[in-house]
């Protein structure tokens, strides 16, 4: 029997090769016989005792652990530890998830938890005092936290507990009172946003302070009483309408007051507008100052146009004279916040006044009384009367909440409302003998209405339009001019409501400022203010910029032509300066033979005698002034 491949004893001295028995290594190359050769692995090895040192004789090289074992009584070497993964990649796991499992002081495996559960569980416990015990041992408990609590909640975490309306209203803090807005100090003072929170009060005795001491100062001290005052009431807050008189006397010497037109110094005034030919104003000759802050709006008196009524940032309206001496008239208190708009009604008589205060007001032109008060709530951008002498107890005022309404004096009632608009409303121009009103909006459209009927009869929007917050009627009610924010002023038609593409005014800059457009009485020019206080003119034929008018330092946001006049245009703008312009310059010229000289205003032309001061004539125009006077 052969010996065991490989064992050797220590007793054999000499070396010994039993694989060679038969002496086959000492053959030459060529006469050795091909035997193939066996590897090691292949040749059988038997082995007479078992491994009983061996550590791993179940030949296990690898940890097979259950989920509730908590110990571990085998050492891995580092080396296993960070062997790569065996076994198939769950796709959908975390690219990562292994990166930091296996470290020197273990192996670390993440709960299987997403966020919503862990932030569930954590705002349970902070706020209920109860929560899931996240172990997976099963002879922990469930629970951690307070039983009692989780058991009064049945178990519910914080998301999926809902708290009634009642219980949320009694656990939220309240304020106090905000007080009465005519009480300054005292008990119910006005606290207004700022009132305390019921239970903040503050302690009563700080600490290290004897109450005895306490007692003592209050007995030595004298009880203060506490004087209730009331504030003062803001100048034109609701029910606190004023009006202030800047003259020396309301009537002259035939008893007229200011409503009467001056026809003695400007006897045109009678006549027809647009009848003259006008032309556009160069120069400056009178400056109206006595707004503090810019003027918003201007309205010139109905028909005669020798009144000017203005509305401003700083609350206040004037109104103004014009062809006598050019000085404020009456100043109207009733407004706390800007004035955004005034309108006439047809006789002049009255005037409606609206502002951001969210009010509307109806004045008395020649007394300044305050008539009527009119508010639902919103802010008014335009008010208008309407236009039939039998339909002036009847105005509309475009409001900030989209809607167009109307009201009725007699009974301060509001009578119907418009609300087809997506936008604050701006403008309210009445058309086809007043029957129909054309309205415009921030939302980019033009809507007509017949008038008491809350439907729209004409929508006009297209992708390229833009806001148009100011429209104005052409002296021959065919047209309506409106001005476009895109930086020009387009052309609609007052009986189909179509626009004329072939009239477009540009080369002015208004984006962003709701500058008023103007047309001269007789309709040959069409003007507008711009962003950088100039004034420009138009060919109202061509289209083409004529003239463009340096007036302000800021913008030029209303202006009005006098109808009478053939140059006379007044501007107003943000400067807080409302300025008259005419289309030349005063000229003075003296007739020694006829012992007179005449001055040319632009107002008018005087006629005086040179050895007193006596007035011979006065007359609007020059050529009639030279003919009656005899130069």
């Amino acid at each position: 029997m052969s010996l065991v491949y490989g064992y050797s004893s220590d007793e054999d001295a000499g070396p010994s090769n039993s694989a060679d028995a038969f002496g086959l290594a000492a053959l030459a190359s060529a006469k050795r016989p091909r035997i193939e050769e066996r590897s090691s692995s292949q040749l059988a090895v038997k082995k007479a005792a078992p491994d009983v040192l061996a550590e791993d004789p179940l030949k296990q090289t690898s940890l097979i652990t259950r989920p509730t074992d908590t110990q571990m009584n085998v050492n891995i070497p580092y080396a296993d530890m960070t062997l790569a993964v065996q076994g198939p990649e769950n796709p959908f796991g975390e690219r990562n998830r292994f990166m930091n499992q296996n470290a020197l002081a273990g192996h670390v495996e993440e709960q299987a938890m997403d966020e919503h559960a862990f932030r569930t569980q954590h705002l349970t416990h902070s706020i209920l005092g109860y929560s899931a015990n996240p172990s997976v041992d099963p002879s922990a408990p469930a629970l951690l936290g307070s039983l009692e609590a989780a058991q009064a909640n049945n178990f519910a975490t914080i998301s999926s507990l809902h708290v009634s309306a009642a219980t949320k209203k009694a656990l939220k803090r309240k304020r106090q009172a905000k007080g009465d807005l005519e009480v300054v100090d005292g008990d119910g003072a006005y606290a207004g946003p700022w009132a305390a929170w019921a239970g903040d009060e503050p302690a009563g005795i700080p600490a290290g302070v004897d109450a005895g001491e306490e007692d003592e100062e209050e007995d030595e001290e004298e009880e203060e009483v506490v004087v209730t005052r009331k504030a003062k009431p803001k100048r034109g807050a609701y029910g606190e309408e004023t009006s202030v008189f800047h003259g020396k006397s309301m009537t002259d010497y035939q008893g007229r007051t200011y409503m009467h037109p001056p026809l003695g110094e400007a006897p045109h005034l009678q006549s027809e507008p647009g009848s003259e030919e006008t032309f556009i104003p160069k120069t400056c000759i009178h400056t109206w100052t006595g707004h503090t802050q810019g003027v918003s709006v201007i309205r010139t008196f109905p028909n005669t146009g020798h009144l000017l009524l203005s509305g401003s940032m700083d609350t206040k309206i004037k109104l103004w004279d014009i062809y006598t001496h050019g000085n404020c008239l009456r100043t109207f208190h009733g407004h706390v916040k800007a004035v955004k708009d005034v309108t006439f009604s047809n006789d002049g008589r009255k005037f409606l006044s609206c502002g951001y205060d969210r009010q509307m007001k109806l004045w008395d032109t020649e007394t300044g009384q305050c008539l009527q008060r009119f508010s639902n709530g919103k802010i008014p951008y335009v008010v208008r009367f309407h236009p039939d002498e039998d339909k002036q107890h009847i105005f509309l005022a475009g409001m900030s909440d989209k809607k167009i309404i109307q009201y009725d004096m007699t009974s301060g009632e509001i009578t119907q409302e418009y609300d087809q608009h997506l936008g604050p409303v701006n403008t309210i121009t009445f058309v086809d003998e007043n029957r129909r009103f054309v309205t415009t909006s921030d939302d980019k459209t033009i809507r007509a209405w017949d008038f008491d009927i809350p439907v729209v009869i004409k929508y006009i929007a297209e992708p390229h339009m833009h806001s148009m917050p100011s429209v104005t009627l052409h002296p021959s009610n065919k047209y309506f001019a409106a001005q476009s924010l895109d930086n020009q002023i387009l052309i609609y038609s007052t009986d189909n409501f179509r626009q004329n593409r072939k009239k477009r005014f540009a080369g002015h800059s208004v984006a962003g400022y709701a500058c008023q457009v103007g047309f001269s009485p007789d309709g040959k020019w069409i003007s507008s203010g711009d962003g950088e206080g100039n004034v420009v003119f138009w060919d109202w034929k061509t289209g083409r910029i004529k003239s463009r008018l340096k007036a302000h330092s800021k913008v030029v946001i209303a202006h009005e032509w006098l109808p009478h006049e053939s140059s006379k245009v007044i501007t107003a703008s943000w400067d807080g300066l409302i300025k008259l312009w005419v289309s030349a310059a005063p000229s003075w010229f003296e007739d020694r033979a006829h012992g007179r000289h005449r001055i040319n205003t632009p107002l008018s032309c005087r006629v005086h005698d040179i050895m007193g001061p006596r007035l011979i004539h006065r007359t609007p125009e020059h050529g009639p002034c030279i003919r009656k006077a005899g130069l």
